[in-house]
């Protein structure tokens, strides 16, 4: 395939690069990293993007609470950008820092239709993905990735890639006081999910954007995946704070993320897991079968 060559090139590239502990910054910088991109066969007609940037603003823009995220989309580059560019590819290491499961991987996900292909960190072999409709594995050790792939397979792109991930169906959005964080005003946002939406619709995360700039700062969430808490409930809230953003193509996203505890007040504790997002940018010289499931496969059952 033709993205082989550039998945090749991460993994040299990513044997050359260390994780970084960076202290949070006091002031949320941005950073052009935006690269050529080439313009092959992987893109969405233009009249089907405008059709649905459309309706996502004209959907937003009935309620207060979509009105913030609304802006902030813009503020990040705007729901055209998100779309237009093609699929979103980076890698994203992901580090408790209890010592357990490390989870590092390259990463090209389909924005429009929610697939994904994860290869991973150490060995190119290895792969899991989900089709939008199947999960798969294709590795030789069994023990190459020890977690819920399923699970996995878009996690990474709704830890990092809000406030886009907002416009489909079955999103409920509610308007929270303001807090402040880092002496900065903070518009705060609440998502949860119709019932049916996803694996886990009992998820939600609650979203604050700089009131100023409507740049995301950080994510309160929490986990209720149902293979996890097999007799329903979920982990503790999480805050996830936002790290310095890079300019990719005209959109702005997070290179790191700084997971804690929520205490108090809604502010972050113990901090707990450090994540890294790298070589982020977007592809559209992909093969039309990429996304599709191997032939030797191993199929991963539903939930």
């Amino acid at each position: 395939m033709k993205l082989n060559v550039r998945i090749a090139g991460f993994l040299l590239a990513g044997l050359l690069l260390s994780a970084c502990n960076e202290k949070p910054k006091a002031k949320k910088e941005v950073v052009d990293t935006a690269k050529e991109e080439k313009v092959v066969d992987y893109t969405i007609p233009e009249a089907w993007i405008n059709k649905r940037v459309e309706k996502a603003k004209a959907k937003l823009e009935k309620t207060d609470a979509g009105k913030v995220v609304w802006a902030a989309m813009e503020a990040h580059g705007g729901l055209k950008n998100w779309y237009g560019n093609g699929a979103l590819a980076f890698r994203f290491n992901y580090q408790p820092l209890d010592g357990s499961t490390q989870r590092d991987s390259y990463q090209v996900v389909d924005v429009w239709r929610n697939k994904a292909v994860h290869t991973s960190a150490v060995d190119s072999t290895a792969k899991f993905g989900w089709d939008g409709a199947t999960a798969w594995v294709q590795a030789k050790d069994s023990t190459a990735f020890a977690y819920d792939t399923r699970f996995w397979a878009l996690t990474p792109l709704y830890l990092f890639g809000h406030p886009f991930v907002l416009d489909g169906e079955g999103v409920h959005l509610e308007l929270l006081p303001e807090t402040k964080y880092k002496n900065k005003v903070n518009e705060v946002v609440k998502v949860t999910f119709a019932e049916g939406t996803g694996d886990a619709p009992d998820d939600y995360y609650i979203l604050q954007f700089d009131k100023e700039t409507h740049l995301l700062t950080a994510n309160r969430y929490i986990v209720s995946y149902p293979a996890y808490f097999k007799d329903g409930g979920h982990n503790p809230e999480k805050f996830m704070e936002v790290g310095e953003l890079v300019n990719v193509s005209g959109v702005l996203l997070p290179k790191e993320l700084k997971t804690h505890w929520t205490v108090k007040g809604g502010m972050p504790g113990e901090y707990i897991t450090q994540i890294d997002i790298t070589d982020i940018h977007f592809v559209k010289d992909i093969d039309k079968d990429f996304f599709e499931v191997p032939e030797d496969a191993k199929i991963i059952k539903g939930l």
